[in-house]
């Protein structure tokens, strides 16, 4: 899977001044191409893929460089930053914690491990009220799937041993997790096919016809694969695809649920990056009105230092005895104290409620730029303040990622700060902003985004006919 590299070379942009945005010089700024161009002797050619924008600083949802730049940040560093960045009361549980001092006790209890695991169990909803805590997103769906597979032998003897997962799906970078991803073209390191874990159509997909997204074709699908409802350990699942920001249907989600009890069957929601106030509400699944066996969390847990945990069932998260699951970082101290000032920073300023009204408005302009463009935008799906949208070449179906790199690159350019494009072939523009995004820092990055597709949808058709006049 070919994706675009953001060049080295300094290119000189239009000065940006608003209120949140400053751009005075050439992007990237020339003195940090030497930082760069070390980061990329020294890295693998994997990393190139990341903006050419050296962070110095970043508070709220605002981030600096060195040389008087200022962006608005709607990628939330890849949508870790739920409570904004710089947060002073984590950076203050951080700096108590390291300075007790205990950095690290691997799987000897401490406090903050404790506090933070009693805290989590509360907020999950019931039958979530256990709680193991790992360090990345790969690692839980790792986790999940172990658990899962394990109570399927358990509940089915060795043939309840199948994981099913959904096509352009994105579970992690590890074996396991990509076995269960539905991204084809990041696992062709995988050289051959695992009988245990196969893909079905992800019903919230935009281009599938209406009858390839009811729960009768989920069903059909497995059948086709010769897969019966009796060897399915788990479903796992995103609460929204994290490439393109779509969410199931929620009748769908609601006969899976169904169909997995009566199966004796795990269903796991992935919430990575759904999780914590991201989608309006505190858990993504909230929207489909049911509760998972197991599910996956990270990113937005912290707002900053790395750690992530399954949530679940006890009587699933309990099928280990003592010492037989467990990880060298597990509740490391100064992560779990960090992700416990986290959470009581979006439980106690009501976050969750600001990214649910905050969405509202997001989604009206990013509808209002979708309208100006509606041959080479499909369509803009997400919840909450998590967005995608979806880019297309004329035809109005294919992926266009030329349309959605040279957006984000231009947005960049203006001071509105995003990822590289993800999602099916690179085709959407991913729109995740912290959560304590103001109506007035929202209007001013929708000013901006909304400048970027007007120019490069012009700056494409303008080439079309040269192209065309060329040959």
């Amino acid at each position: 899977m070919a994706s675009r590299t953001f060049s080295l070379t300094p290119k000189p942009v239009k000065p940006t001044q608003t209120k949140f945005r400053t751009i005075k010089t050439a992007i990237p700024v020339p003195e940090s191409v030497p930082i760069l161009e070390s980061l990329r002797k020294s890295e693998p050619l994997s990393m190139t893929g990341q903006p050419a924008i050296l962070w110095d600083s970043a508070q709220g949802c605002l981030v600096k460089d060195r040389w008087g730049n200022q962006w608005l940040d709607w990628s939330s560093g890849v949508l870790v930053a739920n409570a904004g960045h710089g947060r002073k009361e984590i950076v203050d549980a951080i700096v108590k914690q390291a300075t007790s001092p205990l950095l690290h006790n691997y799987c000897f209890p401490n406090e903050s491990r404790a506090e933070l695991a009693k805290y989590l169990t509360q907020l999950a909803p019931e039958p979530l009220k256990k709680v193991f805590l790992l360090t990345t997103g790969a690692e839980t769906t790792e986790c999940a799937i172990k658990l899962a597979k394990t109570h399927g032998v358990k509940a089915g003897g060795k043939g309840k041993d199948v994981i099913v997962s959904f096509e352009h799906g994105f579970h992690g970078r590890t074996l396991a997790s990509q076995l269960a991803g539905g991204i084809p073209g990041l696992k062709t390191w995988i050289t051959r096919e695992h009988p245990d874990f196969v893909q079905v159509p992800f019903p919230g997909d935009w281009r599938l016809p209406a009858a390839k997204t009811t729960f009768q074709a989920f069903t059909d699908a497995l059948a086709a694969k010769g897969i019966s409802a009796a060897q399915v350990a788990g479903v796992i699942v995103e609460s929204y695809q994290g490439g393109s920001a779509a969410f199931l249907p929620v009748e769908f989600a609601q006969a899976l649920r169904k169909w997995c009890t009566d199966n004796k069957t795990v269903l796991i929601f992935d919430e990575v990056q759904a999780g914590f106030g991201r989608c309006g509400t505190l858990f993504g699944f909230e929207h489909y009105g049911v509760v998972p066996d197991l599910t996956c969390c990270g990113k937005g847990i912290s707002s900053s230092l790395p750690i992530s945990c399954v949530l679940g069932k006890p009587e699933i998260m309990d099928l280990y005895g003592p010492g037989e699951m467990t990880s060298t970082h597990t509740g490391n101290p100064i992560c779990s104290a960090a992700a416990l000032a986290n959470l009581k920073v979006i439980v106690n300023e009501k976050l969750v409620a600001n990214a649910a009204a905050r969405g509202e408005e997001m989604f009206a302009g990013l509808e209002k730029i979708r309208a100006k463009h509606p041959s080479r935008l499909a369509c803009v799906k997400g919840k909450g303040l998590v967005a995608g949208v979806h880019c297309v070449q004329a035809n109005g179906a294919d992926p266009d990622a030329d349309l959605a790199f040279r957006v984000v690159e231009r947005c960049i350019e203006k001071g509105l700060l995003l990822f590289g494009p993800v999602g099916f072939k690179g085709g959407t523009v991913k729109i995740c902003p912290p959560l304590v995004i103001s109506k007035e820092e929202l209007a001013d990055g929708l000013q901006a985004m909304g400048e970027a597709f007007d120019e490069i949808v012009a700056e494409i058709e303008k080439e079309v006919p040269a192209a065309a006049a060329a040959r």
